[in-house]
């Protein structure tokens, strides 16, 4: 009984031991529970009002997909309304490479394999370089930007019958499109692979061009797989605005047309010709030649650019796309003459008719230094306007010399030569002149006919404009709306005044002596039947040491000379050609360009307007024969002839032997007569161009780019001609003929 107690209370004693907890446990394991609690509290908190907006902001964008809706890239017009920049919905391919798997690693791989391959043969890429980026780890890769149609219906029809749904995208994009190739190339510019405008008026109105884009929002599951919300928010895209220029493209076709020709048959390094309303300053037209295909600007499609195009550095290679009409300078030469004379005008210090105002002997002593006129010949005193129309060197250096160069620079401002015409095309610079408290004797007086000094062909068109409205500078304009292409409202970009450089009276007189100029003197070959024309000539041969050293013959025109609609310029540059003077190979390309545009202008035709093609204004041909050559070269200067003689030795004692025509022919006074010495009998041959169809003045340019004389009989077009197209004939040959 005793054993039995005695094992019951160790059993007590037992039984309580084990349901004892110490009282340092309980309360270490209280704290570690509380400070559990407490950091769980803290953490949500933490989560709650801290990082709360951002890990909504999270989840709402991994449960949600943005969409980009491309806008319209706004259209390119000229003045009528035609569409010269568009563009077109195309396609952009790209890839999910880590969703194009199968079910194991093997057929995972022949599955890329398979997809490279079709995307190199349906889109014409290099295999290796397609498998790379279907073998990336990148979330995402581009295969194909902007692709066509027939390319992706291929790209589908590959996907359905190879049962591939998952992992290849087809986003919706658009591609720029020019539809007329390389009209007005310079001026339009193009767009690069990131549909941004990098040249042109693609560049300079992208931020309008360009429009906003819109966007589609909707909810993915886990899967990504979109949700049907009635939530979902739709963007509308902003189409970009469309741009109207003021480049009629007919007026630009034209100009291109004769341009590209005069820089081919005088073997011209390049050409520029612009015309402008001076009126309002708008461009009608800009050209330069060679220029490039819009659609392919990266290939080079003229004789020039192909024939370079491999050995010229990538920097090299931009030249291929600049403007040279804003963004490279020339020295104007005599086309400057009609600056400095409307400055003297304006200034008092001769006019326009005074006796013996001037004298050429043929040549100018500055300094010492021996400065030749143009011709061999002396003008001999002249007034201001036989200065022009002789395009006499010596009489524009005495005037220089006599407005002096502070008067000359404060008028070079005014007209804007210093400065940026602002016209918002890329990459335009402003003249090169002296500095003002430098210019010694010698360049004053080269000063005096546009040489040691230069100007961007814009900004001398827009100066000569100043005179031709009446002595008010307008600023050029090529931009003439702005158009919301989803409203239709219309923003008009408002012509500028931007200042008077001469008074009305200097320009009335500055405007009758450009006119004498064409019907008397040099500018003959830019006459225009029918149209009243005022015009300069411009032949300048670089005074520098710099590497480009060729000539540059340059004309520029006013018509009608009363009410002036429009003034034209045109430079050839670095002609190969033996007579390479402005009025010769440059005047013909603006009397063209005249006797097209002037008409489909609505110009009515001036009455008392004649050209130099008539009858009545015929001449006989003087007989220089047994004459020395610098006698039968005054005498033919004298009658209004041009003469081109290519024998060496003394000219002083050299006699002509024989003339091409012969003397008593009835000729235009500014026709070409060949001269030959008994030392010199070389003869040149040309051949005839075809006149069918052409106007008197068209029929006369086109000969005279051959150095080919014209007789006419009868009124129209040209219905017939003796000697035949593509007879080879020698130069100064006369062809008659006929029109109806």
């Amino acid at each position: 009984m005793k054993k039995n107690i005695t094992n019951l209370n160790k059993y007590k004693q037992n039984k309580n031991m084990t349901n004892t907890i110490p009282a340092y446990k309980f309360r270490a394991v209280s704290a570690l529970a509380f400070l559990a609690l407490f950091l769980l509290i803290v953490r949500l908190i933490f989560l709650q009002f801290v990082q709360g907006a951002s890990l909504k902001e999270a989840a709402y964008k991994q449960q949600t997909v943005n969409q980009l809706i491309n806008p319209n890239r706004g259209n390119i017009l000229d003045s009528t309304g035609k569409i010269l920049a568009t563009s077109a919905h195309v396609d952009t391919v790209s890839i999910n490479p880590t969703k194009i798997k199968d079910t194991t690693e093997e057929l995972t791989k022949q599955k890329k394999e398979k997809v490279a391959k079709a995307f190199s043969e349906i889109f014409e890429l290099d295999y290796e370089e397609t498998l790379a980026k279907v073998n990336s780890t990148s979330s995402i890769q581009t295969i194909a930007k902007r692709v066509e149609t027939d390319k992706i219906d291929a790209l589908k029809a590959w996907m359905k019958d190879n049962k591939i749904s998952v992992g290849i995208n087809i986003d919706e994009d658009t591609k720029r499109y020019y539809p007329y190739n390389n009209l007005a190339s310079y001026v339009i510019g193009f767009c690069n692979d990131e549909n941004q405008g990098i040249y042109g008026i693609e560049r300079s109105y992208n931020s309008y061009l360009t429009g906003t884009p819109g966007k589609i929002v909707t909810s993915t599951d886990v899967n990504r797989d979109e949700i049907s919300d009635k939530n979902q928010k739709y963007i509308d895209a902003e189409n970009g605005y469309n741009i109207k220029l003021t480049i009629d493209a007919n007026i630009q076709t034209v100009v291109e047309k004769y341009l590209s020709t005069a820089v081919t048959n005088n073997n011209a390094t390049r050409g520029n010709a612009i015309i402008m309303d001076p009126d309002t300053g708008d461009i009608l037209a800009m050209a330069s030649y060679p220029d490039y295909d819009l659609n392919t600007p990266f290939t080079p499609s003229t004789k020039y650019w192909q024939e370079k195009w491999d050995l010229m550095t990538s920097v090299e290679k931009t030249e291929m796309y600049r403007n040279s009409n804003i963004s490279s300078t020339y020295e104007p030469g005599s086309t400057f003459k009609v600056l400095n004379a409307a400055i003297a005008l304006e200034e008092n210090i001769t006019d326009t008719d005074i006796a013996d105002s001037f004298s050429c002997p043929g040549y100018e002593m500055v300094n010492g230094q021996k400065i030749n006129c143009w011709t061999t010949g002396a003008h001999g005193h002249e007034t201001l306007r036989q200065v022009l129309e002789n395009s006499c060197n010596p009489g524009m250096m005495q005037l220089s010399n006599k407005v002096g160069v502070h008067t000359l620079y404060k008028y070079y401002r005014a007209f804007g030569l210093f400065d940026k015409t602002e016209i918002n095309l890329p990459e335009e610079v402003a003249g090169i002149f002296h500095n003002e408290d430098n210019v010694n004797a010698i360049d004053l007086a080269t000063m005096g006919f546009g040489q040691g000094i230069t100007v961007t062909p814009l900004q001398l068109v827009t100066a000569i404009s100043s005179i031709a409205n009446d002595g008010v500078l307008m600023k050029p304009r090529i931009v003439k709306e702005i158009i919301n292409s989803d409203t239709g409202a219309v923003d008009t970009i408002d012509t500028t005044e931007v200042r008077r450089v001469i008074s009305t009276e200097t320009a009335n007189k500055m405007k009758s002596m450009m006119e004498s100029v064409v019907t008397n003197g040099t500018g003959s070959s830019g006459a225009v039947k029918g149209y009243s024309v005022g015009g300069k000539t411009g032949t300048s041969e670089s005074l520098s040491k710099s590497t480009n050293k060729g000539y540059v013959a340059s004309f520029v025109a006013i018509s009608p000379v009363e009410n002036t609609e429009v003034v034209v310029l045109v430079a050839l540059y670095d002609p190969q050609v033996k007579n390479y003077h402005g009025g010769t190979i440059a005047g013909p390309v603006v009397s063209n360009i005249l006797a097209e545009t002037l008409p489909y202008l609505g110009i009515a035709q001036d009455k008392d307007a004649t050209s130099n093609s008539n009858s009545e204004s015929l001449k006989s041909v003087p007989n220089v024969v047994n004459k020395t050559i610098a006698e039968a070269e005054k005498i033919l200067s004298n009658n209004g002839f041009n003469f081109i003689y290519n024998g060496s030795g003394n000219v002083n004692e050299t006699l002509v032997k024989e003339q091409v025509p012969s003397a008593n022919t009835k000729l235009s006074s500014d026709s070409l007569i060949m001269l030959y010495s008994a030392e010199n009998t070389v003869r040149t041959s040309t051949t005839v161009p075809n006149l069918q169809g052409m106007s008197a003045a068209q029929a006369e340019n086109s000969l005279k780019s051959k150095n080919l004389n014209i007789s006419i009989e009868g009124s129209g077009s040209v219905v017939s001609q003796e000697p035949a197209e593509n007879s080879s004939v020698e130069e100064g040959t006369v062809v008659k003929v006929k029109l109806e």
